[in-house]
């Protein structure tokens, strides 16, 4: 497969779209619950806010990304940019950490000082329309993020479905406020969804690094590459079988192993075979197979 190819022009446009309505809807998200926090003067609405606005950093980042990730190969970068999703990814789950101890900051003065909650309805208006714009929002990105494999996007549909829980989560504080009259509720749910956010934010970062390090593809992708392999006409075996990510890419490399006595052209075209069949199964993919003659001292000893 050309360099070319593996940029799919309708995935892109998905990812383009996709990442700039949530950029759009965030913004105006954050800005509807900073008025709704100066209102009501609410921890965890104030909380909510403080999150709503990394939520909008990371739709940014996430929409920046996308378009980098998308630049074609180039000879200073010949396997592409699409580890600027996974770097970007990381970033965002260590902005969801800083978000986490500004929310415990802020929850601990309140519980200390104390502080009355005002204008109640008005935070619960404001927190249902969220919660209702998240949960449209959030699944069509995840959409998205699962058909182009898009590691930024993934990561933002999680942001955006987190925020959906924790509009949820802040809408529940202030009802039990409005009908109990417990102020310190507030900044209890407040810590509460801090460390829900915490664990996404850990789960985020694995994730991320495990593709900025290289990890294998999935075991369902690795079973398509030796079903591939298998079916392979006139291979013997093969070996050093070794895969990888760069953005939504898979890059393929393995050793395949021919009877000694064929031609170099006879090799040549059952390799060029194998990296046409591994690119479909699993594009966009770039593969790379090399031959080795059949020798029969040496085939105990492949790995």
């Amino acid at each position: 497969m050309s360099r070319k190819n593996l940029i799919n022009p309708s995935d892109e446009r998905l990812k383009r779209r996709a990442s700039l309505l949530s950029l759009i809807t965030n913004l105006c998200l954050t800005l509807l619950k900073v008025m709704a926090a100066m209102l009501t003067r609410s921890m965890s609405l104030l909380s909510e806010s403080i999150h709503s606005g990394g939520d909008v950093i990371a739709a940014l980042v996430a929409y920046l990304s996308v378009r980098a990730a998308a630049i074609p190969p180039d000879e200073e970068h010949p396997y592409g940019h699409g580890k600027i999703e996974s770097l970007a990814s990381f970033g965002e789950s260590i902005l969801l950490f800083m978000m986490v101890g500004l929310i415990f900051k802020e929850s601990i003065d309140r519980l200390t000082h104390g502080a009355r909650v005002k204008n109640v309805d008005i935070g619960l208006w404001i927190m249902g329309v969220s919660a209702l714009t998240s949960l449209v929002v959030g699944p069509y990105i995840r959409r998205v993020a699962q058909k182009t494999d898009s590691m930024a996007l993934k990561s933002n549909g999680r942001h955006v479905m987190i925020d959906f829980w924790t509009s949820v989560g802040v809408l529940s504080a202030l009802l039990v406020t409005r009908f109990t009259g417990w102020e310190e509720a507030d900044a209890w749910f407040a810590m509460g969804l801090g460390l829900w956010i915490a664990g996404n934010a850990i789960y985020m970062g694995r994730e991320s690094v495990q593709q900025l390090i290289d990890r294998r593809v999935s075991d369902d992708e690795i079973a398509r590459i030796n079903e591939v392999l298998k079916n392979a006409t006139g291979l013997v075996s093969y070996h050093r079988l070794r895969t990888r990510h760069s953005g939504n890419v898979h890059y393929i490399d393995v050793h395949v192993v021919v009877p000694n006595d064929w031609t170099v052209v006879q090799g040549h075209n059952l390799a060029d075979e194998i990296e046409t069949a591994l690119e479909s199964a699993l594009q966009p993919a770039q593969a790379v197979v090399h031959i080795d003659p059949y020798d029969a001292h040496k085939a105990g000893l492949r790995i």
